[in-house]
């Protein structure tokens, strides 16, 4: 299954922003990789380069690749309302990043692999696809089997919470209650940039 298992801290560091997690070694050096990193002085980057830019990180944040992520903009571009939006709630309403935002992992990386060792079910149907949608009303959920796994109860012990989510403690099973607006998604990217970009 094709993902990016290179080194993250050299992602993190491109982008001087912790994109996959708290990263102690991007704190250290916080400047771009490379041997001129410390020294190099940017040139002024071009509009192409900040929106190829931001849709680079976003891939890396999410953890999908190119044609993955431009199916889904195609499906933006085809709902109602504003694209760049309709794009960042479909990247969230992944399985992988549900199991991700509902605690159940503590990385999208394990989420990912959560999903794919047939550890989720949705609607009580073991699901083992990352780029599964779930809909609105969908219950996530733990399989009986898998609700002793240490990496589940112990990323759950550090949960935050998301209004657009709903999470039962006793069943370990969380409700996709509707797509998240735009001001609820934590995550930092620029997506006006990455319409233009695919609007050229």
């Amino acid at each position: 299954m094709a993902r990016y298992i290179g080194p993250k801290s050299k992602i993190a560091r491109k982008f001087g922003e912790p994109i996959f997690g708290p990263d102690k070694y991007l704190e250290k050096k916080n400047y771009p990789p490379g041997q001129h990193g410390v020294m190099r002085k940017r040139r002024k980057q071009s509009e192409y380069g900040m929106q190829l830019a931001e849709k680079q990180k976003a891939k890396y944040t999410y953890g999908i690749l190119e044609r993955q992520f431009r199916n889904i903009f195609k499906k933006a571009t085809h709902r109602k309302g504003i694209t760049g939006e309709n794009l960042l709630q479909l990247i969230e309403a992944r399985l992988d990043n549900v199991v991700f935002r509902l605690g159940i992992a503590p990385t999208r990386a394990a989420a990912r692999q959560l999903v794919s060792h047939r550890h989720i079910t949705v609607n009580g149907e073991i699901v083992n696809i990352p780029s599964y949608s779930v809909r609105e009303g969908d219950i996530v959920g733990v399989r009986e089997k898998s609700k002793s796994l240490e990496v589940i109860t112990d990323s759950l012990a550090s949960r935050k919470s998301y209004s657009w989510l709903e999470w039962d403690d006793e069943k370990m099973q969380g409700k996709f209650l509707n797509y998240p607006a735009r001001e609820e998604i934590p995550e930092n990217i620029k997506e006006h940039l990455i319409v233009e970009l695919y609007s050229k």
